[in-house]
């Protein structure tokens, strides 16, 4: 009975995957999952992949979701928050909506540290760039992937937010040496 929005979602795989997740065959008495984005055309693609789900979207800017405070009790967001124009608002704007006990978790791309952070670096800044650009003929995206990792808070400045933000028991795991890492958290 879970109320669950998935932030930033995109064309809504971790959306599905919540569902999937809960172990119950889509259309059968759903737990009430959302995916949030202020993306139309990555909603409509949602839609229609997930057509016959109780999966439900939302076309909202993050910093200012249109739904009634305490809401819901998981927000998830999977390689979408380090998007925002403004990560202290997103957290409160997360924490606004999460209900008294419920949690974030927060996925997203980091910048490892010593020799593989380093030759991580020239990979992510050089190499995936030049090949993603030769293979699809368009360069924006995969400039600005880098452009957006390296922008974002390291994990100590991100659980300083989140404690800022309201949030108790913040914690960072991090993935494939610290590449990707998932920030937790709660509201008391």
């Amino acid at each position: 009975e879970a109320r669950v929005l998935d932030l930033c979602c995109g064309t809504g795989d971790m959306t599905f995957a919540l569902l999937r997740a809960t172990g119950k065959k889509a259309g059968v008495s759903d737990p009430c999952i959302f995916g949030a984005d202020f993306s139309h055309a990555m909603l409509v693609r949602a839609a229609q992949k997930f057509q016959g789900t109780s999966l439900r979207w939302i076309e909202a800017d993050a910093l200012a979701l249109p739904v009634p405070d305490a809401s819901f009790d998981l927000v998830t967001s999977a390689f979408g928050f380090r998007n925002l124009a403004d990560y202290n608002g997103g957290l409160r704007e997360i924490f606004r909506v999460l209900r008294p006990g419920g949690e974030v978790g927060i996925l997203d791309f980091g910048e490892p540290s010593g020799v593989i952070g380093r030759i991580y670096r020239v990979y992510f800044k050089r190499v995936l760039p030049a090949v993603g650009t030769v293979i699809s003929g368009v360069k924006g995206p995969y400039a600005y992937l880098p452009a957006s990792v390296e922008r974002f808070p390291s994990p100590h400045q991100m659980l300083d937010r989140m404690r800022a933000a309201g949030f108790s028991g913040v914690s960072w795991t991090p993935y494939t040496f610290g590449i990707a890492g998932l920030y937790r958290g709660q509201k008391v």
